[in-house]
């Protein structure tokens, strides 16, 4: 009996498997493995679906015509360029490195955060950029098994801890190697790889002597500039015991973040306290920092910088050094010359920003058609201030959705073409970062021309350091530290990432976000305005402007009213006098212009309530914010130097911290 219901079960098994193959498949055809690993990799990394990649029944045809895709046989991936794209997720890891055939991999200017995830499954990649993003912890350690690399970029993001010593040992095949401007600390790998021909450090924390071997000779001290504790023969400065000016970052990890502002009270605001590190804590070596280091500290980078530039210009029997930084041969030059147009020009055909056009509402590269024009101009509209370039409002539309709306001034933007306006508004409304308010769509019609952003509901800078009393205590110096190192993110990322200028830097147009976090609005506007503004200008606004970029009201009538378009480096200026008014709870018009040694006594003289440590730290802030306020523009520093200052205090700070715990323990 047992046998015959066997038997049936068996008979049964075979029918429905009959039945169930001879059905037609509504699925759609399976995509092949790397597809599945792009959609993977921008599941994590896209989070503003700006990547049109689809899973579709049609995709498994058209891979191989995907953004940035270039195939070899049966749909394998040999060339990947994700460039400019505004990613801003995470590198997620088993996702791009299950593209096994890989040859050509490039991320570069996008806003990825996190690690970089294990790379050894790239077993044959050649070329890796992965600059200008936001890339923290240590140098990839996977990167060593990659014995094909020649090419390697990681410059531009926030990556510490020292340089590997495989750097030596396993990517013998280097020939291009950027790293400047991180936060790699310790010596100078003894690199002697034959092949390599560009090669650049400058802008980190690196110390000690740099190795003299026949490789880095080949290379000037433009390429290990803004390392000011670097010696040796190389960048002409003899060996010493130095201390860092911010003390060294000793961290393996990225930096803690600091606590948001206003989190939890208006207490809060006024002192935010820096979280602590989770990782293993480090007992630094105490350092005393006043004033005078500071000023010295300055000189001596000033001094290094000028050494190298006349190095630069003064024959020498070593090779020229080029616009970049690194020594190059013309033949190696031309090579990575080459790859970069070829990168660059697969992503213009390719990629370029899409607008979408709802009526005569436009819509900004990956953006939601929420709402029409229709519906803007219905929307209860409430006056929030005027600015030197239009006047903003809020604008509640019928779907309860919130938005802020510039309507920009037609006299001054009267020299502005429509196509001129377009193509710029284009290039703005694709900057996304953290530190940005986001610019949603624009409109222009005639005379007419709005700007349409997200609204941010906590107010600006500019009333949170005023408020509504002449009288306002000043902001706790971790506040100040907060609102600036937010600030210089957002600029670094306009200046570094596109090229671009604010141009209109004060404190009413940096806003506080949901989590209180300091956004930069008004961006990138200034260079549509086609007149100077008046006399009437209001003399705080003023006081924002560098030297070299206000009104010449000379007598000579040639150059009456002649002004200079703001610069990266005016930018600067703006945003050291932020500083200034920061510390001191003092509209810019009301800063007095006084020798270093005054100003530091001037700005004490307001904060008498902080302790000693207090002062330590706001004095390092006021170093940064003279720095900054320079009216020579070639002694200001950049962006990034700047927002590498904020940051060593911020970790200085926190070391001392953990040394009152271990100290109370």
């Amino acid at each position: 009996m047992l046998r015959k219901w066997q038997l049936l079960l068996l008979l049964l098994s075979l029918c429905t498997s009959t039945l169930t193959s001879s059905r037609p498949s509504l699925a759609h055809p399976s995509l092949p493995p790397d597809a599945l690993a792009l959609l993977a990799f921008k599941s994590k990394a896209d989070l503003h679906d700006a990547l049109p990649f689809s899973s579709n029944a049609t995709a498994v045809q058209s891979i191989c015509r995907w953004t940035g895709v270039q195939c070899a046989a049966r749909y394998k991936i040999v060339r990947l360029v994700i460039k400019s794209q505004n990613l801003g997720g995470i590198f997620a890891p088993d996702t791009l490195t299950r593209l096994d055939q890989l040859r050509v991999l490039s991320l570069q200017n996008n806003s990825l955060t996190g690690p970089v995830p294990d790379l050894a499954g790239f077993t044959n990649l050649k070329t890796l950029f992965l600059d200008h993003n936001s890339f923290s912890g240590s140098f990839p350690p996977s990167l060593s098994s990659l014995y094909l690399l020649r090419t390697l970029d990681l410059s531009y993001n926030n990556l510490t801890g020292s340089l590997p010593a495989f750097l030596i040992t396993d990517l013998d095949r280097l020939y291009y190697l950027r790293l400047e401007w991180n936060r790699f600390t310790g010596p100078v790998p003894a690199l002697n790889q034959s092949n390599l021909q560009t090669f650049n450090v400058s802008g980190n924390n690196l110390t000690g002597a740099i190795p003299v071997t026949p490789t880095l000779l080949r290379f000037g001290a433009s390429s290990f500039s803004w390392n000011p504790f670097l010696c040796g023969e190389i960048v002409n400065k003899e060996c010493n015991d130095t201390t860092p000016f911010f003390g060294t970052t000793e961290a393996h990890g990225a930096p803690p973040p600091a606590k948001a502002l206003g989190q939890s009270s208006a207490e809060d605001i006024q002192g935010v306290e820096l979280t602590q590190p989770s990782h293993k804590k480090h007992r630094r070596t105490a350092v005393i920092i006043g004033f005078s280091s500071g000023v010295f500290f300055l000189i001596c980078s000033l001094l290094c910088f000028a050494m190298a530039v006349k190095k630069q210009r003064t024959p020498q029997t070593r090779k020229t050094v080029n616009s970049a930084g690194p020594t190059v041969t013309e033949e190696t030059a031309a090579a990575v010359v080459e790859i970069e147009e070829e990168l660059e020009q697969k992503v213009k055909r390719a990629q370029g920003i899409q607008v979408v056009k709802s009526g005569s509402l436009m819509f900004c590269a990956g953006e939601s058609q929420l709402y029409s024009l229709d519906q803007l101009m219905r929307a209860s509209a409430e006056l929030l201030g005027k600015g030197t370039i239009g006047t903003t409002y809020k604008a509640v539309l019928d779907n309860r959705l919130i938005v802020s709306v510039k309507r920009l001034d037609a006299g001054k933007l009267s020299g502005t073409s429509r196509e001129v306006f377009e193509r710029h508004l284009e290039s703005v409304g694709a900057l996304r970062h953290p530190n940005l308010v986001p610019l949603r769509a624009y409109f222009q019609a005639k005379d007419e021309r709005l700007l349409v952003y997200d609204y941010q509901p906590n107010g600006s800078v500019f009333s949170l350091v005023h408020g509504k009393s002449t009288r306002a205590k000043p902001l706790h110096w971790t506040s100040c530290l907060k609102i600036a190192e937010d600030i210089a993110q957002g600029l670094s990322y306009i200046h570094q990432a596109w090229r671009l200028v604010h141009g209109n830097l004060k404190s009413t147009n940096v806003l506080l976000g949901s989590d209180f976090e300091a956004c930069l609005t008004d961006y990138c506007l200034s260079v549509l305005a086609t007149t100077t503004p008046t006399s009437e200008e209001d003399p705080d606004s003023a006081a924002y402007k560098a030297p070299e970029t206000r009104t010449n009201s000379s007598n000579d009538h040639d150059h009456h009213d002649q002004q200079q378009q703001p610069t990266s480096k005016s930018d600067v200026y703006a945003f050291g006098i932020l500083l200034v008014e920061l510390l001191t709870g003092k509209p810019p018009s009301q800063h007095l212009v006084l020798p270093p040694n005054d100003t530091m006594k001037w700005v004490r003289s307001l904060r008498e309530d902080e302790q000693n440590d207090g002062h330590d730290k706001m004095a390092m802030l006021l170093e940064v914010a003279i720095a900054c306020s320079s009216t020579s523009p070639e002694q200001r520093p950049t962006m990034w130097q700047v927002l590498k200052m904020l940051q060593e205090i911020k970790d200085e700070t926190i070391s001392s911290m953990e040394e009152v715990e271990n100290e109370v323990g």
